[in-house]
């Protein structure tokens, strides 16, 4: 499936461009895992974005996939979900909706009043590929390259907690896959901050300083894996206190299980 999504420069939703895109209900048959998906802008509303966005009038910015589709934990009733964002990459020149006067997308004459008011929208691939065609190639390779070598970066909360024998290279556990920041966020997402074996949480304790902190624990370490792989932010990664994810690893050719520390929490004994 092809679909638009539209990103506004303000909105109720909670977007996150390239990682997460929140959407209402109505959408979910047209975002389901998979789905081909390129960005769009309507026209500006205030100045104040002009410098946030790639043309004041309506645009194309990005293209992407969608990796995945989880229920919004806030949500009442399961009436919003959020979109894992995979495979962004920015146009370098924004792809204008009208080109000649006329629209790259097909409006039915039906909708020709409200059309424009869906954020999601179908297209078919012709359509896609007349809109990437219009992308200056060797412009989006430069830009996805980058894009793949900013996802490679491992988040500093985590990096040097790993399991594994002594001996074997460092850099074992820097991988663009597992370390990228759209699968940590979205375990946030999925999981929240609170430390799935002991339960603290630093936003309670701390205050708003440290809110929203906290480690994300890979459930098959990344010392293991022999191949960059994709992982299920759902049951891949937990979220760990800074004490917990470091008790976890703390034998190096040993990694606890989430069981196994809960264990050693509750009857305090030594394994």
């Amino acid at each position: 499936m092809f679909t638009i999504i539209t990103e506004n420069d303000e909105s109720q939703w909670n977007d996150e461009t390239g990682v997460l895109y929140h959407f209402p209900k109505r959408y979910l048959k047209y975002l389901q895992p998979g789905t081909q998906v390129i960005y769009y802008k309507g026209r500006i509303k205030s100045s104040i974005f002009k410098n946030t966005r790639l043309s004041p009038e309506p645009h194309y910015f990005a293209k992407a996939k969608i990796h995945s589709v989880y229920p919004d934990p806030e949500s009442i009733k399961d009436n919003s979900f959020y979109a894992i964002v995979c495979e962004y990459v920015p146009f370098v020149e924004p792809v204008m909706a009208k080109i000649s006067g006329e629209y790259l997308e097909e409006i039915p004459l039906s909708r020709a009043t409200n059309y424009w008011r869906d954020g999601v929208r179908v297209i078919g691939k012709a359509i896609f590929d007349n809109i990437l065609a219009r992308v200056e190639y060797y412009a989006v390779l430069q830009n996805e390259a980058k894009y793949e070598q900013i996802n490679s970066i491992s988040n500093i909360a985590d990096v040097d907690l790993e399991s594994a024998k002594e001996g074997q290279p460092s850099l074992r556990f820097v991988t663009t896959y597992e370390r990228s920041p759209v699968y940590r966020k979205a375990a946030l997402l999925i999981h929240g901050t609170r430390c799935k074996a002991c339960g603290f949480e630093y936003g309670n304790f701390y205050g708003d300083y440290a809110k929203g902190f906290i480690h994300v624990h890979h459930v098959n370490p990344v010392s293991q894996v022999k191949v960059p792989m994709a992982i299920n932010p759902a049951t891949d990664l937990v979220p760990l206190c800074a004490n917990c994810h470091s008790v976890i690893h703390r034998r190096k050719d040993k990694t606890l299980t989430i069981d196994e520390l809960k264990g050693l929490i509750k009857n305090n004994v030594n394994v």
